[in-house]
């Protein structure tokens, strides 16, 4: 087993309120799996990421990350399994936007200390099909290779686990298709995904959805495992990014948004 939850309550105290985000939690994921996480807001979905990611504790309750017991770490002991189990994806991608793709992929590595930094990053930038861009900063990419290089990021660690917040909020459909098509490709190469988001469509590109209402889970079960490919169009774009010159070794382009140029500083999870 990967993940195991059992009985997690997450408790906040606002001021005098006191605030029950989670009310008996129970989740079980295995090694390989693609996990669609859904709720509406305040339902407590982005609370059992933050667990799942180390970024908070529960209040009472076990979990368990690969058989190891992190509920009761400290926070230095929470940053060493951040940084050397768990990958974030983040709806806002978090590169440092003065910072070419190579370097903000590389950071993870300096905070480690690995060796081999330099052809690892590489690596992962190749992986998610942009080799051709490593020099670019995010200024000079679309929203989807942003998010590409933000999973690049992820990846470059080979952590245990994908945890990915919302990865398509940015996104218009058909970057947001394409990006999911990334994802699965990751999953079948035996990456463990877990994603939060609150559309359906999205949700339906994992194999499996659980459902979260009132610090709760509702419903856990299979889902369509299905793209949305009417989103596409019915076909190739001038926007994406063999039109532009760019290159294609992914499942499919990463174009169809404009460049933000207002990427935020990474928060990294790894520190």
């Amino acid at each position: 087993m990967l993940i195991e939850m059992r009985d997690i309550h997450k408790v906040y105290q606002m001021g005098k309120q006191r605030v029950h985000a989670l009310a008996g939690v129970d989740l079980q994921i295995e090694p390989g799996e693609m996990v669609a996480v859904m709720g509406p807001s305040g339902s407590g979905k982005s609370t059992i990421m933050n667990i799942l990611g180390c970024l908070d504790r529960p209040t009472r309750g076990t979990y368990l990350l690969e058989g190891q017991s992190v509920a009761d770490l400290d926070n230095d002991a929470l940053a060493a399994i951040r940084s050397r189990k768990i990958g974030f994806v983040f709806q806002t991608y978090n590169l440092l936007p003065r910072t070419p793709a190579l370097a903000n992929v590389l950071l993870p590595l300096m905070y480690q200390g690995a060796r081999n930094r330099r052809e690892r990053a590489e690596r992962a930038l190749a992986r998610v099909g942009m080799a051709d861009r490593m020099d670019h900063r995010p200024s000079e990419l679309s929203g989807g290779q942003q998010q590409r290089v933000a999973v690049a990021r992820a990846l470059v660690t080979e952590p245990a686990i994908v945890l990915a917040d919302e990865p398509t909020g940015n996104l218009d459909s058909r970057t947001s298709i394409e990006i999911m098509q990334l994802f699965r490709q990751l999953n079948e190469e035996g990456v463990t995904i877990v994603l939060v988001t609150h559309d359906q469509d999205i949700a339906d590109c994992a194999r499996r959805i659980v459902r979260v209402r009132d610090g709760r889970i509702v419903s856990d079960g299979p889902a369509r495992y299905a793209l949305p490919h009417e989103a596409l169009g019915g076909g190739g774009s001038d926007t994406s990014e063999e039109a532009e010159g760019g290159g294609a070794q992914a499942v499919s382009s990463a174009g169809g948004t404009t460049p933000s140029g207002n990427s935020t500083p990474a928060s990294s999870a790894s520190s």
